[in-house]
């Protein structure tokens, strides 16, 4: 069936509806968004697809609301929002559209189900609220900032309310693309370190031909005999450590404390290797010339962490 319309609700707009017509005219860039509550439009007909209005949820009729008294709810019970409907129903042909790899197709959907749609649907349900991120980053969660684009509430102008969904539906774009590719990568970047984890055998020390994603594959991989990572950057190399986990700074191991705040001659004086450039403060990365003076700093850290 042609999609020539894409209707969802005027006045004010949330991250759901957003981040929904993402994926919408994605899909059908030809189809026009209609912004209204007119009870014409609201109602599912050919040729169009209604979301987060319309007082129904029926996929077959192409009619995706939430605000209903039997609201959809997700197999555990949390409730959807438009947006979680809508990639439900056609999340997988949005990550079709980029090229995804067919085979990592529903992994990254489910991915990017629990990661950034999830969050949407339960903040736009008010079963969380931004302050969940704490008070210094609840004005910054993803849905605060992008409501933050609306016009002010006494802005004259008919059209700002439409001007200002068109602005934010392009940086709301903006984020879904950046997830989709990130999460795309991060596949890729699991086979590449998989095969260096074989490479490197029972060295505690992985060696990646550039800077990626690495924490997960090790994890997953159970080489928890790894204690620090190196890859070339640009003009330099890396050596860095493995964090415990997303949620945390703490490392396997630390680099040296010598190190700490290190640069140029007197890294090199400390570390005694020539080459030498950077150790931040924190001691979770160091930056050398060359790689053999990176691998040089990495076992001398190793021999630090291990004995």
């Amino acid at each position: 069936m042609t999609i020539s319309y894409l209707v969802t609700h005027s006045g004010g707009f949330h991250a759901d509806e957003l981040l929904s017509s993402v994926v919408l005219t994605r899909l059908y860039p030809e189809a026009q968004i209609v912004r209204t509550r007119d009870e014409g439009w609201i109602t599912p007909a050919a040729g169009r697809l209604i979301y987060d209005v319309g007082r129904d949820y029926d996929a077959a009729r192409g009619v995706f609301d939430h605000h209903q008294q039997q609201n959809p709810l997700r197999p555990d019970g949390r409730p959807y929002s438009s947006f979680g409907l809508i990639w439900h129903h056609y999340g997988q042909d949005y990550l079709r559209s980029h090229s995804v790899p067919e085979a990592d197709i529903a992994a990254i959907h489910d991915k990017m189900d629990q990661n950034c749609v999830l969050p949407i649907d339960l903040m736009d349900n008010g079963a969380v609220q931004p302050s969940v991120a704490g008070p210094l980053l609840s004005k910054l969660t993803l849905p605060v900032l992008l409501e933050s684009l609306k016009p002010v509430f006494d802005d004259p102008d008919d059209g700002a309310e439409d001007r200002a969904f068109a602005r934010a539906l392009d940086i709301a774009r903006t984020f879904v693309e950046a997830a989709v590719a990130a999460e795309a990568a991060k596949r890729r970047a699991d086979a590449m370190v998989r095969d260096a984890i074989q490479a490197a055998g029972t060295g505690r020390v992985l060696e990646l031909q550039k800077g990626m994603p690495f924490r997960s594959a090790i994890k997953a991989a159970r080489a928890d005999h790894l204690l620090f990572v190196v890859h070339p950057r640009a003009t330099d190399w890396v050596l860095m450590g493995i964090r415990l986990g997303s949620d945390t700074f703490d490392q396997r191991a630390d680099l040296p404390a010598s190190w700490a705040g290190l640069t140029d001659g007197a890294l090199e004086a400390a570390s005694g290797v020539k080459g030498g450039k950077f150790c931040h403060n924190r001691r979770f990365i160091a930056v050398a010339d060359s790689r053999d003076a990176i691998l040089a700093m990495a076992a001398i850290a190793v021999q630090e962490a291990t004995t």
